[in-house]
């Protein structure tokens, strides 16, 4: 069984798609691209609204439960 294994993992490395490839190399420039890229502002302030009226609901439940 561990034979297998080890031929599995050898098919994979030879499959093109190993980390140095340049399929890989590809996906990590884009994936950094995209990882340094900014929050917009709406975004970020549609996330507000929705921590705002999580909070209220939060305090509406809490405050029920203690009439």
């Amino acid at each position: 069984m561990t034979q297998q294994r080890v031929r599995m993992q050898a098919e994979r490395a030879d499959d093109g798609l190993g980390p140095t490839s340049d399929i890989g190399s590809r996906l990590r420039a884009l994936y950094g691209a995209v990882q340094d890229e900014g929050v917009p502002d709406q975004l970020l302030d549609l996330l507000e609204k929705l921590d705002s009226a999580e909070q209220a609901q939060s305090d509406k439940s809490s405050n029920r439960g203690g009439e």
